[in-house]
């Protein structure tokens, strides 16, 4: 067994040596501007196209649909702000959902400020939102719906080419933030109706600091960053070639091993599921049993604080979360959990348990047999676990 067992790959993933054995010549050797001219800027500019292309295979689009970003937040932004911005004459009202990312939340919050008007559709117990309650939201001056592919927290995988045709059919444009879909579950922009799709590198075994934009063509869409020719017009910044090049491996790898990968992480995560609640009473799964990413695990137990989970079970070595790495250091509960209707005391119980291609089975029965005696410590010294258990004799 490892000194430390990693279960939280819904947060990041660790770079696959292959990808980073390809990266590494970019660093001090093959170091040219892709935008100059001498023959190292001319290698560096063909390798990022190569990543382009890896990319656009991956999702079923054109290479010159993909554009090159800083990562998921950054690609959401530019979707959702710049959307807004270039179709603001046909009108201001955008359709999301209650649990998405932060990312796309902030940014609609943003959005409001500026006079636009977000409908925040409500998910059901399971996190899936009501297709007709989508449609229901459409109005006359609705101009983009942007609705994740599957939830970061709890795993639930919405109905995303459904949700595609009702926003042609109604003449609004598509996005989606796919940050935690891609290379789990497969995604095709043109069958799944997507105008848009944000992808980041760190979820798929690649780099950090660095994620895509797919754009549909023909869509209006302005610049997020000023300031020079790169991506076409359409994002300045001098490319980071060595990430670029990381992002597109680990794209072509991660979709490779799907199929294999996809079986393995459901068979490990249904096994880890059952074994968690068999053996923990006042548990409960949080998110669709069947519609969710394959190696997405989170549950609620009551009478005890996800924080004090992570912290004994980071003594047993392993490392897990309670939910979004991006409001880790908050003290308000998820609001994906309260959002499917989990009261705040349970919405704060919760663990979240994410499997990665590293994973083992051995892993798996080791958390297994460490968690329930981490949770029976923490009932014991809960008064409201006391009260509960003296009220129930």
């Amino acid at each position: 067994m490892k000194d430390i067992i990693y279960f939280d790959n819904a947060a990041t993933t660790a770079v696959r040596p292959e990808v980073f054995e390809k990266m590494k010549r970019y660093f001090c050797d093959n170091f040219g501007n892709p935008s100059s001219i001498y023959k190292i800027a001319r290698e560096n500019k063909n390798s990022t196209e190569n990543a382009r292309e890896q990319i656009a295979r991956v999702l079923n689009a054109d290479k010159n649909e993909i554009y090159f970003t800083a990562g998921g937040s950054e690609s959401d932004n530019w979707a959702i702000k710049c959307i807004a911005e270039s179709y603001s004459n046909k009108g201001k009202h955008i359709i999301t959902l209650s649990i998405e990312h932060h990312a796309v939340l902030h940014t609609c919050q943003y959005l409001e400020t500026k006079g636009y008007d977000v409908t925040y559709l409500p998910v059901d117990e399971y996190g899936i939102v009501d297709i007709d309650k989508l449609k229901s939201a459409i109005r006359d001056d609705t101009i983009l719906i942007t609705i994740m592919a599957a939830n970061n927290e709890i795993g639930s995988i919405q109905p995303i080419e459904e949700i595609g045709k009702i926003a042609h059919e109604n003449g609004i444009i598509f996005h989606t933030d796919a940050v935690q879909a891609i290379g789990h579950i497969p995604i095709d922009v043109k069958k799944m109706n997507i105008d848009l799709l944000s992808l980041s590198g760190h979820k798929l075994y690649g780099p950090k600091g660095i994620g895509a934009l797919y754009i549909k063509k023909g869509i209006k869409i302005n610049p997020l960053i000023h300031g020079g020719a790169q991506e076409r017009n359409r994002r300045a910044g001098t490319e980071n070639v060595a990430g670029i090049v990381g992002l597109g491996e680990a794209i072509r790898l991660i979709n490779e091993d799907m199929p294999e990968e996809l079986k393995r992480l459901t068979y490990l995560r249904d096994k880890l599921i059952d074994g968690i609640l068999k053996n923990i009473p006042y548990s409960r799964l949080n998110g669709h049993r069947e519609k969710r990413l394959p190696g997405n695990v989170n549950i609620s137990f009551e009478f005890v604080e996800g924080e004090s989970i992570l912290l004994l079970l980071d003594m047993k070595g392993i490392c897990a979360s309670s939910g979004s790495a991006c409001t880790s250091g908050s003290l308000d509960p998820s609001h994906v959990l309260l959002s499917i209707g989990l009261p705040h005391e349970k919405a704060h119980g919760s663990l979240r348990l994410t499997l990665g291609r590293n994973n083992t089975e051995e892993e798996v029965d080791y958390i297994i047999k460490e968690l329930p005696p981490i949770i029976n410590r923490l009932r014991e010294m809960s008064p409201l676990y006391e009260e509960f258990i003296k009220n129930k004799i």
